[in-house]
C-alpha cells in the first residue's frame, strides 16, 4: 500500500504493469478497487495508475473545495511524486464527475497527455449553481454524529453497486467513515462549480490537435443521454461508444471496454 504527500494531503495510490502510463480516476464516493476488473486487462500492456482523491478510498480528507484545474493539477502532481516524466505522457482515464477532471487535465497539461477516454462522463451543457459548501460540512457533521457512516455506509454502498466485486472487509474499511461521506458531500456540493469552470476552460485552453479521445457511454435505454454523450463526443472531435449492456459503472459491467479504447487509441 502506497501513499504519496500533494499539498500536505495523503494519497493513497497504486501502480501495476508495465509500459506507457495510464492514470484511471472513478467517479463521485468510489474508490481505487472500483477499477479491479480493468487492472488485469491493462496491466500487461500498460503501467496503471490508480488513486483516490481526497476524502475518497482510504486517501486522508480533503484540505480544499475541489476545482477543474486543482483536480487536474493533482493528477499532475502525483505523476511527479511517482517519478514518472513530464517527458512521457499519459492516458487519463476519467468516470463519471472524474471526466471532469481528466478533460480539464489533457487541456492544462496538453504536453503531459497522450490520450483521453471519458466512461460515462458527467455532462453538463448549463450547471447549475453550486450548492454551498457550508451546507455540505454541517450535513457531514450531523450525519457523522449520528453515526451514520457506520450504520449505514456499507449497506448504501452495497445498493448503489449491484454485484459488487470487492470484498465486505474492503467496503468496509473504507463506507463506514465519515471522511468519505464527507468527502463525497463536499465533492457534490461543489458539482456545479466545477461543471461551470471546465466549461470556461473549454473556451480557454484547446485540446492538443490530434489528441486521441474517447467518449465510453452506457445510455442504458435513455435517448437523452445518448444525445448527450454524442453531443460530448462531436465537441471533443472523439469517437464514440455505446456499451451495452452496461450500467454507470461501466468498469464494473463491461470491463473489457474500458481496456479495448485505451488499448486501441493508445495503438493508434
Amino acid at each position: 500500500m502506497t501513499f504519496v504527500r500533494i499539498g500536505g494531503v495523503a494519497h493513497h495510490v497504486t501502480v501495476e504493469g508495465t509500459g506507457p502510463v495510464c492514470v484511471l480516476s472513478a467517479g463521485l464516493g468510489l474508490s481505487w478497487f472500483d477499477w479491479n476488473p480493468v487492472v488485469p486487462l491493462l496491466a500487461p500492456y500498460r503501467t496503471v495508475v490508480r488513486f483516490d482523491r481526497p476524502g475518497h478510498g482510504l486517501s486522508a480528507p480533503a484540505s480544499a473545495p475541489p476545482t477543474a484545474a486543482g483536480e487536474a493539477d493533482r493528477i499532475g502532481s502525483l505523476l511527479d511524486a511517482l517519478g514518472f516524466g513530464r517527458r512521457d505522457p499519459v492516458t487519463v482515464v476519467g468516470h463519471s464527475i472524474a471526466g471532469f477532471h481528466a478533460e480539464a487535465f489533457a487541456r492544462l497539461h496538453p504536453t503531459r497527455t497522450a490520450g483521453l477516454v471519458l466512461v460515462d462522463s458527467s455532462v453538463e451543457e448549463h450547471p447549475r449553481p453550486a450548492r454551498t459548501a457550508a451546507v455540505s460540512r454541517a450535513l457531514g457533521r450531523a450525519l457523522s454524529a449520528a453515526g451514520l457512516p457506520a450504520a449505514l455506509g456499507p449497506a448504501v454502498r452495497r445498493a448503489a453497486v449491484r454485484s459488487d466485486p470487492a470484498s465486505p472487509a474492503l467496503v468496509r474499511r473504507v463506507y463506514r467513515t465519515s471522511r468519505v461521506l464527507r468527502g463525497t458531500l463536499l465533492g457534490n456540493a461543489h458539482y456545479g462549480a466545477v461543471a461551470a469552470e471546465l466549461l470556461d476552460l473549454r473556451d480557454r485552453f484547446p485540446l492538443p490537435p490530434g489528441l486521441p479521445v474517447t467518449v465510453l457511454a452506457a445510455p442504458g435505454g435513455s435517448a437523452r443521454w445518448e444525445r448527450r454523450q454524442r453531443a460530448l463526443a462531436r465537441r471533443l472531435d472523439a469517437s464514440y461508444e455505446a456499451v451495452v449492456p452496461s450500467g454507470h459503472l461501466v468498469m464494473l459491467d463491461r470491463p473489457d471496454a474500458v481496456a479495448r479504447a485505451v488499448l486501441r487509441q493508445e495503438a493508434a
